[in-house]
């Protein structure tokens, strides 16, 4: 009888002992991503931050408990279904989905908001509180309501701000508004008056209007549908976010923030003819938005990058792309209105093309006819043509390192996605 209560007691005490061990080491309130359930997370769900990693990363496995506790620490907050969602990709096993959202170190944050990539990538501290004050912030509401149009009329225009005027708050109208500024909430301030304190505006059908940066710019009134998510959404994008920005030594860390690699037009200010053949081209590549930023900046204030890519002033305009790590120069600023091929320049920099070249020459396309006067060997085909230009100075050169990841407001360690490059 004793050996049995022993027994007994031994394999109790061990249950308990193997489910408090699986409850400690357990991720189930971070969500797995895979590619069957990746939309349904994103697209269900008020908020969802993503860690991007790799089980081989070392920097992905010091990462990995903390984004577990900065989750039960929001979990607190937020347990209502549907508001936050902590999730994870194991980028090894789904490259789709890392390579969609062009990720390239591990490892990386990443805030979905409505199943929308929000453009900053988390680049704050990694601490538990950290991650969670991070979403605690996402969380609030960015409308300031008004009392007053006088509040409106004396409003700064120091920052990109839209404004909207509305009979009620729980009208349709205002939660689409609403929806719009919390995905836009980073790029511009929104502001909104109800009943009385709008009602002067409202009647000249003014619902909802822009105020550009500077005091002599003139208002712009949005004039599709309130009810219309996707309209509202488009038009307060391009407002608030141009495609084309001005990088300068002001705003150069808020754009390295974003994550985004920089295509840059280097020109001269008096040279306007560059920058409209440059703004006509990047109009045709709306849907690169997401995955780099496209920039204009002055030749003279800029000189030390272009004396990083071997160019002058007396060079402008020239294009280029800053990577943060490395930078890559468009061949000729001739060619930039040749259809396509600023949009393959951007291609092969995500595909890795532009940084394989500068290190071993240009791809070699497949042989569609023998070669003239081939030498074979077992390895390799050779013929007597001779080099062309570009194999010529990929021999010469390689691609100079970042200039503006100079401008990042802090060090993060991450390991890159391209081993070999370590």
């Amino acid at each position: 009888m004793a050996t049995m209560l022993a027994q007994t007691s031994f394999k109790f005490y061990s249950f308990i002992f193997l489910f408090m061990v699986f409850f400690h080491h357990c991720t189930c309130d971070v969500v797995q991503l895979d590619k069957n359930n990746v939309d349904v997370i994103l697209n269900n769900n008020q908020l969802v931050f993503v860690n991007f990693y790799a089980d081989w990363c070392r920097f992905s496995r010091m990462l990995a408990p903390i984004f577990e506790e900065g989750s039960n620490l929001v979990k607190k907050d937020y347990p209502d279904p549907g508001m936050v969602v902590f999730a994870k990709v194991d980028c090894d096993s789904q490259p789709d989905i890392a390579q969609k959202y062009h990720v390239n170190k591990y490892p990386t944050m990443k805030l979905f908001r409505g199943g929308q990539l929000v453009k900053r990538e988390y680049r704050g501290q990694r601490s538990a509180e950290n991650l969670a004050d991070f979403i605690r912030q996402q969380l609030k509401d960015p409308i300031k309501e008004f009392q007053s149009l006088d509040e409106i009329y004396e409003l700064q225009r120091d920052k990109r701000t839209i404004i909207g005027y509305f009979t009620t708050k729980d009208s349709l109208e205002y939660n689409v508004f609403a929806r719009v500024a919390k995905l836009l909430k980073d790029d511009c301030q929104f502001y909104v008056g109800f009943g009385e304190a709008s009602k002067a505006e409202r009647t000249t059908g003014d619902n909802i209007i822009f105020k550009p940066i500077g005091e002599t710019n003139p208002d712009m009134v949005y004039l599709g549908s309130l009810a219309n998510e996707d309209l509202l959404k488009q038009w307060s994008q391009d407002k608030c976010v141009p495609l084309v920005r001005e990088i300068t030594f002001a705003n150069g860390e808020e754009l390295t923030e974003e994550g985004l690699p920089f295509l840059i037009l280097f020109h001269n200010k008096e040279d306007t003819e560059s920058m409209e053949k440059y703004s006509a081209e990047v109009s045709r590549l709306v849907s690169f938005k997401s995955s780099i930023n496209f920039l204009f900046a002055d030749c003279e204030t800029f000189s030390h990058p272009l004396h990083h890519l071997g160019k002058t002033v007396k060079d402008c305009p020239l294009v280029a792309i800053d990577s943060f790590k490395h930078m890559y120069l468009f061949p000729k600023f001739e060619d930039i209105s040749q259809p396509g091929k600023l949009k393959q320049f951007i291609l092969d920099l995500h595909s890795g093309k532009l940084h394989r070249e500068f290190h071993h020459g240009p791809d070699q396309p497949a042989a569609t006819t023998a070669p003239p006067t081939p030498k074979i060997n077992s390895r390799q085909v050779e013929t007597e043509t001779p080099k062309s230009e570009a194999e010529t100075q990929s021999e010469e050169t390689s691609p100079p390192e970042s200039i503006f990841k100079n401008l990042k407001p802090s060090e993060h360690r991450y390991t890159l996605r391209d081993r070999d490059e370590l």
